[in-house]
Formats: C-alpha cells, sequence, structure tokens
C-alpha cells in the first residue's frame, strides 16, 4: 500500500472494518479514560443531568446521547443511577420514566447492553438533553503538516509502517485553519513540550507502567485539527436544546505542543503511531479551535472549564473525610476514604483533572448548571 495522508490513515485504522475501536473487546482494555477511572465521574455528569432536566422544565423525554460511547460504559452508569431510588436527584424527579439514553459508536452493539440503550452509528437529530463526547474529539482522524522549501504540505504515512514522508500542499481551508490557530512558527526540535499526556493506561506491570511518555515525531509538525471543528459542529447542530459537553485533554493557541502530539496506546502501553489496525492512534485536541466551530453553529458562547473546576462544581471535590469519622464508624471512614482517593484521580491537575470540559449551551444558560 502506498503512504496516505494520515487523516485517511487515521479513519482507516480507527474505524475501518477492522479499526480498533469497531473489533475487538473496547478501548477500555487499552487505555482508562474518566468513566473507567471512578464512579464519581458518572455521579457529577448524573447531576450536570439532573440540573440541566430542571432548566429545560423536565422535557419528556429527556435524551442523553454519548457520542463515541465506547461499550456503553457511562450510559450504562447513567441509567444505574436513575432507578436508583437511593439517588437523590433520582427521586426528586421521577427521570428513570422520562430518560431516553442512545449510545453512538461505529463497533457493533454490545450482547450484554441493557435494551433500555439505544444503539445508533451517528447522532440523532432534534436532542433535547445532553449530548456528551468524552475523549471521542481526541480519535478524530486529522491531518499533520510539515514546513517544506515549498510551503507546508501534508505529511503521508504508510499504514503498515508508519513511515512518514512530505506530500502534497495544504489546501486553502487547511492552511487558513493553519494560519488562524497555529500561527506561531514550530520552535526547534530540541525544545520541550509542555502540554501535559494525560490519556490514562488501562493497567500494565512495573513501576513504569503509568509513565505517560510522550512518543511524537521528529522536526517541526502540527496536527491540523479543521476536521474536529467539523464534526464538533455536527454534533452541537443535532442539538434542539441542551448542552454538548466534550471532555478531552488538548491545549491552547499560543501553548501548542511542539512537534505534535501523535500517538498509540494498544494493550495498556504507549506505542509509537504506526497506522496499521493494531492500536489507538491519539493527539490532542486544539480545544479552542473547536469550541468556536461549535459556538458558530449554535449561535452563542461556549464554557470552557478544567476537569478539575467542573466536578468541583459539581459537587465532587475529593476532600478527605474527617478523621473523627475513623473512631465512630471505622467502615464508613475507609469507604469515604477510598471514595476521596478515587475523586482525587479525577481532579488531579497534572493527569485527569487536567481535561478540558468544553461546554456549548443551546437554549440554555450554563451558569446556573455549573454552579457549586
Amino acid at each position: 500500500m502506498n503512504a496516505i495522508r494520515w487523516r485517511d490513515a487515521m479513519d482507516a485504522a480507527l474505524y475501518g472494518p477492522h479499526g480498533f475501536f469497531v473489533s475487538g473487546s473496547g478501548p477500555a482494555d487499552h487505555f482508562r479514560t474518566s468513566v473507567h477511572a471512578s464512579p464519581a465521574f458518572a455521579a457529577a455528569v448524573f447531576r450536570l443531568v439532573s440540573r440541566l432536566d430542571a432548566a429545560l422544565g423536565f422535557p419528556t423525554p429527556f435524551d442523553v446521547v454519548d457520542v463515541g460511547a465506547g461499550r456503553g460504559e457511562l450510559l450504562r452508569a447513567l441509567a444505574a443511577l436513575a432507578h436508583d431510588p437511593a439517588t437523590p436527584d433520582a427521586a426528586a424527579t421521577p427521570l428513570a420514566r422520562r430518560l431516553r439514553l442512545t449510545a453512538v459508536e461505529l463497533a457493533p452493539r454490545p450482547a450484554d447492553l441493557p435494551p433500555v440503550i439505544a444503539w445508533a452509528t451517528e447522532p440523532p437529530t432534534g436532542i433535547t438533553g445532553l449530548l456528551t463526547a468524552t475523549e471521542w474529539l481526541d480519535n478524530v482522524p486529522l491531518d499533520v503538516a510539515v514546513p517544506t522549501d515549498t510551503g507546508w504540505r501534508y505529511h503521508l504515512v504508510h499504514p503498515g509502517t508508519g513511515e512518514e514522508t512530505p506530500g502534497p500542499p495544504l489546501t486553502p481551508e487547511d492552511l487558513t485553519w493553519l494560519a488562524t490557530w497555529h500561527p506561531t512558527p514550530t520552535p526547534p526540535p530540541s525544545t520541550p513540550t509542555t502540554a501535559p499526556v494525560i490519556k490514562r493506561f488501562a493497567s500494565g506491570p512495573g513501576p513504569s507502567a503509568d509513565a505517560n511518555l510522550l512518543i511524537t515525531g521528529l522536526g517541526e509538525r502540527v496536527e491540523v485539527g479543521r476536521g474536529r471543528d467539523l464534526a464538533w459542529g455536527g454534533v452541537v447542530g443535532r442539538l434542539r436544546r441542551g448542552v454538548a459537553l466534550a471532555v478531552d485533554y488538548g491545549h491552547l493557541r499560543g501553548r501548542r505542543p511542539v512537534g505534535g502530539t501523535l500517538t498509540g496506546y494498544r494493550n495498556g502501553r504507549q506505542v509509537p503511531p504506526v497506522p496499521d489496525g493494531s492500536c489507538d492512534i491519539t493527539a490532542h485536541v486544539a480545544i479552542d479551535s473547536v469550541a468556536a466551530a461549535g459556538a458558530r453553529v449554535a449561535g452563542c458562547a461556549y464554557t470552557l472549564l478544567s476537569q478539575r473546576e467542573a466536578l468541583r462544581a459539581l459537587g465532587a471535590d475529593g476532600g478527605r473525610p474527617a478523621l473523627s469519622l475513623a473512631g465512630t464508624d471505622p467502615a464508613g471512614y475507609v469507604r469515604a476514604l477510598a471514595a476521596a482517593s478515587a475523586v482525587a484521580e479525577l481532579t488531579d491537575p497534572a493527569g485527569l483533572g487536567g481535561h478540558h470540559w468544553l461546554l456549548q449551551p443551546v437554549g440554555v444558560a450554563v451558569d446556573a448548571l455549573m454552579a457549586r
């Protein structure tokens, strides 16, 4: 096979008939998102659902659509919370009877997925409620560009080996994106990147199992995020009323990582990004560019928070329980300490807490939803 553009190589490697996200047991075996890290994440999202439900006037149905749903882990957790009488928000408003859950994923429907969760290959239209995309945008295929004596050109990659070579010039649209969202010259390769790498491994033995060492290409290169802008704008356009929420790791203009961020994950380890279908291929998200694209479609401003800020606003602060509880209720103290530790991982600013929460409202105000 000849070398092709990275965008096409990623698309085939991740979403083709034998692609990484379509075949196999699912991404949870290879890396860990916030959904997999702790039930506290789903509990916080459920609090957002409850607040949004009230802000929208308790509509019937209330949609929760999860784009890039994996094997439906988040929606399974939300369904359980909605049907649990011990969940305060569920008891206050009988959300379970109005909740309509839709997982959007190209993989076949899991055999054990509860019937209450619909399975689709693209988001429905006319959504009233919450549309979520947790670590989806980082897997939306993108192009890689390199500077040459004749201007910026697409970097081509051989799908079987990962070998790269400069290709044709960038289109005018991608050149415009580059000038707008990546305007500063790329520093020399010797300059270290300061961007955190926050995609977590699923598991792995040894002292360095959770060491997130970024694997990048050498030399000056830029990841062109215009396709992700179009993808996010497309899903925001499916909302009638509600909020589109993207949770992902990324960077802002003026602090783009040096040399790009393209990397791979397989079996709990970070590996070179060879687009042969055997590993996850991912790159950080130009989150401000994506946010602007969604705001143009929605016709109103977005809100951008760190995950640490967002989870604290939704009641997950990771505070340690009072030591006095250990004397009066030792078992309760141990449970509370374990819960606090799980939240601490989700809110660690050097890890998952550094994820961006991008909230794009349509016909509703965000401030009240995220008030502590």
